[in-house]
């Protein structure tokens, strides 16, 4: 226990000021073997009888500094918390088992006092017994001494208390057949004041004092009886209740009285449910909130009656609790099987939602009577309530699916009517999203979903809620990929859309459309959507700062990871994307590539001199770059990094291929030609251009280190003829007068006049410092 302590300390003392607080509250934190000293002799000053705390602190403290004491205040109030809390835990883990455990004593003390009473009606009866024996050999003056003493003991005058012993039996009956309880309770224990007073001085005999305990014991009992009885009426409520409840006690039949009194409250209860019917009310809200008020309204009452008559009793509360946990368990069945069960079939999260709300804002009035039952309410609605939540994700992402079949994949602004999901006029694409019809469909779900979702977060089903809707979008990039022509075939590997018809986009407009709908909705609608309903739940809910600052640093690492796993299913697609654009670029619609080492090798076998041009293949690579970088300016307006990471990845997609394929490397350095001058100097030429026209706009840093990575390769496989690059290829100024020439002609942009380069351009400021670099990293 000690080492257990120790390590609790250790993780909740703030950053090492608590552990030296607690060296100067009293040496070495427990558990630790300091110098071989006890713990049992280091907590022998605080059993002392004379122990001050305030000078032990005083005392302590004089070497602390103001900061140090404030950690130290924070940290024994944080120890305090936590150790309170689990304690509640580990109480209320043992309930079941303390009140069976109370109910077993109870009724031993029940069978014991049967006992008493047996054992003391043998002894009186074995007392007359032996008194009324007469010895027949006794001589006859023997019997006439006798009788001569019965006589002077029969005229002598009972005493005082002789008289109130023969009186008492009556006076009782009295008390009990005019139901003056306090009275008859005074008297009981008058009774049993004077019995032993007078056993202890002997003012009674053997059998006088047995009479006056059987006496006692029968009018106790019977008085038990009553007082149950009159409890057990439908009549008997408030102080007549608390008050037979508190007689029965005060007559030693504690938890009998408890019993009765939680009894009484149940038996009210089921008497004013009667009235409640789910089949009276269309609303499931109305019934839930009329049976949640009686239930708990019942519940508030039991729950001050308990604390008037018996207190804070720990034996009592336990009780208390497992019967209010009882009935809270009672009416969650109540509610799941007349309301929720048909709305979690349905899909009417709304509906649940409200009734939920309903349920756990009576539920929490009883918290500030010291008495928690929401963990029993959410345990029973959780499954309900999931159940909805899975229909309404299920409704979201069918709904969706049956407009992707016909969706024509054009970007419009949303129908009018539509709720506004911006802040602020500024940005038109925030303001007024544009979407295709199936994504303006989604978004318009998802926003309804979130609004139905808000109550339920309390149940800690923002988690599951949160990964659901996560679910959804995944199946919905899933049809957008599914769009994209040439992706049938990766149809299988993609979850829950084996069985979706959907509308293909066949031009590069409707194929960025379906970027534009995933990514819009994956970094602005829903994390925007997510973070308002999370951020108005933790107003609503917090009671101090606190509690905000402890909520909000538990979600935010949650919302991030989610974040995040919407961009990866935006990458998805992304990915997809570019990979068969890519394949359109490198092969030909019968499986031949536009990419390969021979058409490189064989340019040496010409004896003319050929028209030097960058290949096909990265002339279209740019035209299609160029192409879809203008159609991305109007569609990723405020999200224009978006488009440039799109076209990134699409040349990164083409250049890896190029730098992977196995086939191409062992034909350009193992094959039977070698790789020749003019084929050197036209794939230097092609790496080039990429380089030019992707400088700033199309090439990541990571990309252009394979390049050059690609040319040194290049070079080397030539370097291994055993001629030096360098002196076969061209001045730097040819490469970038050709690479411009095209990209100028691609592009629809001018070139300068006399040679001139566009000082301008993206390319102009390091066009030369990368040939230059590349040139000189390649001969090297």
């Amino acid at each position: 226990m000690a080492s257990a302590k120790s390590s609790r300390s250790r993780a909740l003392g703030p950053s090492g000021l608590a552990s030296s607080g607690i060296q100067h509250l009293g040496g070495s934190i427990p558990g630790s073997q300091e110098s071989g000293v006890q713990l049992s002799d280091k907590l022998k000053i605080f059993k002392s009888d004379n122990f001050d705390p305030d000078a032990y602190m005083q005392s302590k403290c004089q070497s602390m500094n103001e900061k140090e004491i404030r950690h130290m205040c924070a940290y024994l109030q944080d120890l305090k918390k936590a150790s309170a809390e689990e304690m509640r835990k580990s109480v209320y883990a043992n309930y079941a088992a303390f009140i069976k455990t109370s109910k077993e004593i109870s009724d031993l003390e029940g069978e014991l006092l049967s006992i008493r009473n047996l054992l003391s009606s043998q002894a009186a009866l074995i007392h007359n017994l032996a008194e009324g024996v007469h010895v027949e050999s006794l001589s006859e003056d023997s019997k006439n001494a006798k009788e001569d003493n019965i006589t002077k003991i029969d005229d002598r005058e009972p005493s005082e208390l002789e008289k109130w012993l023969r009186e008492l039996g009556d006076i009782l009956d009295v008390l009990l057949a005019e139901r003056r309880v306090e009275e008859a309770l005074d008297a009981l224990d008058e009774a049993e004041r004077i019995g032993s007073d007078a056993k202890e001085n002997q003012m009674l005999s053997s059998t006088q004092l047995l009479l006056l305990e059987n006496t006692i014991i029968e009018h106790r009992q019977k008085l038990s009886d009553q007082l149950a009885e009159a409890a057990c009426q439908s009549s008997t409520r408030g102080v007549e209740l608390r008050a037979a409840a508190s007689a029965l006690k005060r007559l030693g039949d504690g938890h009998r009285a408890h019993s009765l009194l939680l009894n009484a409250h149940y038996r009210r209860l089921q008497y004013n449910m009667q009235t409640i019917h789910p089949t009276s009310t269309s609303y499931g809200g109305a019934y839930t909130a009329a049976l949640s008020q009686q239930v708990f309204s019942a519940i508030a009452q039991a729950v001050n009656d308990s604390l008037e008559v018996f207190g804070d009793d720990s034996a009592y509360s336990s009780e208390l609790v497992t019967w209010s946990a009882k009935q809270a368990e009672d009416f969650a069945r109540l509610v799941k099987r007349h309301v929720l069960a048909s709305s979690a079939a349905a899909g009417g999260l709304r509906a649940a939602a409200e009734c939920v709300q309903i349920a756990i804002g009576h539920c929490s009035l009883l918290e500030a009577r010291g008495l928690s039952l929401s963990s029993v309410l959410l345990k029973l609605f959780r499954p309900s309530v999931e159940q909805a939540l899975e229909a309404n994700l299920k409704r979201i992402e069918e709904g969706t699916a049956a407009l992707a079949a016909a969706d024509d994949w054009i970007l419009t602004p949303p129908p009018s009517g539509t709720r506004s999901t911006g802040r602020s006029a500024s940005t038109i694409a925030i303001v007024q999203p544009k979407l295709s019809s199936s994504a303006h469909r989604f978004n318009s779900m998802v926003q309804d979903f979130f609004e139905d979702v808000g109550p339920l977060l309390s149940m800690q089903l923002g988690s599951s809620t949160l990964d659901g809707l996560l679910k959804v979008l995944n199946s919905y990039v899933n049809l957008l990929i599914n769009a994209l022509p040439g992706s049938m075939e990766d149809v299988e590997n993609l979850e829950g859309s084996a069985n979706k018809i959907v509308r293909l986009a066949e031009t590069e407009v409707q194929q960025l459309a379906l970027l534009a709908n995933a990514s819009l909705l994956a970094e602005e609608l829903l994390p925007r959507a997510a973070a308002k309903l999370i951020s108005h739940y933790q107003t609503s809910v917090a009671d101090d700062s606190r509690k905000k600052m402890s909520d909000r640093h538990n979600r935010l690492p949650e919302q991030r990871e989610w974040k995040r796993k919407l961009q990866r299913s935006v990458d998805r697609l992304r990915d997809s994307f570019c990979r068969q654009h890519a394949l359109d670029l490198i092969f030909t619609e019968d499986g031949e590539t536009h990419l390969s080492a021979e058409m490189y090798l064989r340019m040496d076998d010409s004896p003319e001199e050929p028209e030097w041009s960058p290949s096909q293949v990265f002339l279209e690579l740019y035209a299609k770059l160029n192409r879809m970088s203008a159609i991305a300016a109007d569609m990723f307006v405020g999200r224009e990094r978006f488009s440039t990471l799109l076209m990134m990845r699409l040349t990164e997609t083409v250049i890896l291929w190029l730098s992977e394929d196995q086939n191409f490397w062992e034909d350009i350095e193992e094959g039977p030609r070698p790789l020749g001058p003019l084929g050197l100097q036209q794939f230097y030429l092609d790496m080039q251009f990429v380089i030019l026209f992707g400088q700033g706009r199309y090439l990541s840093r990571h990309v252009h280190q394979v390049i050059v990575e690609i040319i040194d390769r290049a070079m080397a496989a030539f370097s291994a003829t055993g001629v030096d690059p360098d002196s076969v290829l061209p001045h730097d100024d040819w490469f970038i007068d050709i690479a411009q020439e095209n990209i100028s002609r691609i592009s629809g942009k001018g070139r300068m006049g006399n040679g001139e380069r566009d000082l301008n351009s993206p390319t102009a400021s390091v066009s030369a410092m990368s040939m230059s670099s590349v040139r000189s990293h390649g001969s090297s």
